[in-house]
């Protein structure tokens, strides 16, 4: 039973794998302060590459499960198949140490149905980083034995926007660590106003005022989901003598 339960595990992975990353070479040494090439084509296996439409693609650092790597910086942040299968950028040298083949290529692309589709490269290094990991890569990156990347994971499932907040979106803003923050994408109002009293979205929450300069921030950017297209319920404008009623 459990040969084939691996066995039918092994098939699904091999017919969803749908980007084949050709650049960077596994096990290569690439310099920082210079270009990240990610090159790519269609592996011939599940969905075709011409079906897919937009894609993210992240330079990510760690170990091959989810608890042990990060997305350090965006390749493209916006990328569209229908421009080539081809990114470049180049990212900051303090982002992550010298560690041999910590690095990798995290690809999050989406199907004419709202299928999002996760592809991995192989793993890579960079010289003359000058930055450090946080402990949990660090530790991942320790157990890494070639230059394999992380497995395809969450495969053919509906991408982030498409039905509400998944994945990282889905954790609050303020609770997220990483270098790199993610965002869900406001729905679009409905096209009529149905309630008749307004009431506060979200419970009052306190403020801090800063006395003294604050540290700057450690995060690279944000990402934010794609659109959905479900309306939200409708509330009514409400203005009062003193002004707009800014209570919702």
């Amino acid at each position: 039973m459990l040969i084939r339960s691996l066995l039918v595990l092994t098939i699904l992975q091999l017919t969803v794998a749908n980007v084949q990353f050709t650049s960077p070479a596994a096990g290569t040494t690439l310099t920082a302060g210079k270009p990240i090439t990610a090159k790519w084509k269609d592996s011939g296996d599940g969905t075709a590459l011409t079906d897919l439409t937009t894609y993210t693609l992240f330079l990510c650092a760690g170990g091959n499960d989810d608890a042990s790597f990060i997305n350090l910086a965006p390749i493209n942040a916006n990328g569209q198949f229908s421009t080539g299968n081809e990114a470049s950028a180049t990212v900051a040298a303090t982002l992550g140490g010298n560690d041999k083949n910590a690095y990798f290529l995290k690809m999050q692309s989406v199907g004419p149905k709202g299928t999002q589709l996760i592809n991995y490269s192989d793993r890579f290094s960079i010289s003359g980083m000058t930055g450090t990991f946080p402990p949990n890569v660090q530790a991942g990156i320790a157990k890494v034995s070639g230059t394999d990347g992380p497995a395809a994971t969450n495969q053919e499932a509906p991408a982030a926007g498409a039905g509400g907040a998944q994945g990282e979106e889905a954790v609050a803003y303020t609770a997220q660590t990483g270098l790199i923050k993610y965002a869900p994408m406001q729905t679009p109002p409905g096209t009529k106003i149905t309630a008749q009293r307004p009431t506060p979205r979200y419970p009052t929450s306190s403020v801090r005022i800063a006395k003294t300069f604050l540290p700057p921030p450690k995060q690279t950017t944000t990402m934010t989901a794609s659109q959905t297209n479900k309306p939200i319920q409708s509330r009514p404008f409400q203005a009062s003598a003193g002004g707009i009623d800014a209570s919702g």
